[in-house]
């Protein structure tokens, strides 16, 4: 980067998003950064189209928002907002393992974990699963699982990249696709 006089300037890193406990009054954006999330890493692996109705109809958006509600309101999640600029950049619920075949006293479950696509690579999901590592401690927790759609790569090497494997479990996703698996020892 160059100033006006032609000296050459550091390259400046954006600053670090404020991660924070979310709340009713954030509903709005955390469903806005899901769909937005989902709509991205669904039609990026062409394992959806954009107008699919899961991604983009009207009910559909309803339904993420009224999860969003249970999950800022649950005694049994914990959800926390990235925020960057003043706006709601990032988000992720985390609570007991709901998956079958793990135990929910000594297992805890990153249910949702979502970044703005234009915020991708800057460090913000890594800030989101930090959250998601100290809920385990503060929970006293040994280990974590989660999902993961099979089409999605790249949630799958930021996971890897922390530490989490397939399990060899797995359930439907959307169209003839599975969501898998991995888990955090």
């Amino acid at each position: 980067m160059t100033s006006p006089d032609g000296v050459d300037l550091p390259h400046r890193q954006p600053a670090p998003a404020l991660v924070r406990e979310a709340t009713l009054a954030d509903v709005d954006q955390l469903t806005e950064v899901h769909t937005l999330a989902r709509t991205a890493y669904y039609t990026a692996a062409g394992g959806l189209d954009p107008d699919d109705p899961s991604l983009s109809s009207p009910e559909a958006y309803a339904e993420r928002r009224a999860a969003w509600a249970n999950a800022v309101t649950s005694p049994q999640l914990f959800t926390v907002a990235a925020v960057l600029d003043g706006r709601i950049v990032g988000c992720a619920a985390m609570g007991p393992a709901a998956a079958g075949h793990v135990d929910p006293a000594h297992v805890g479950q990153l249910h949702q974990i979502h970044v703005l696509p234009d915020c991708w690579g800057r460090g913000i999901g890594g800030l989101l699963h930090d959250a998601f590592i100290a809920y385990l401690r503060r929970t006293r927790r040994t280990g974590g699982v989660l999902e993961a759609w099979e089409h999605n790569v790249r949630a799958q090497r930021f996971y890897a990249e922390r530490g989490w494997r397939a399990d060899g479990h797995s359930r439907p996703g959307p169209g003839d696709t599975r969501y898998i698996y991995l888990q955090l020892y």
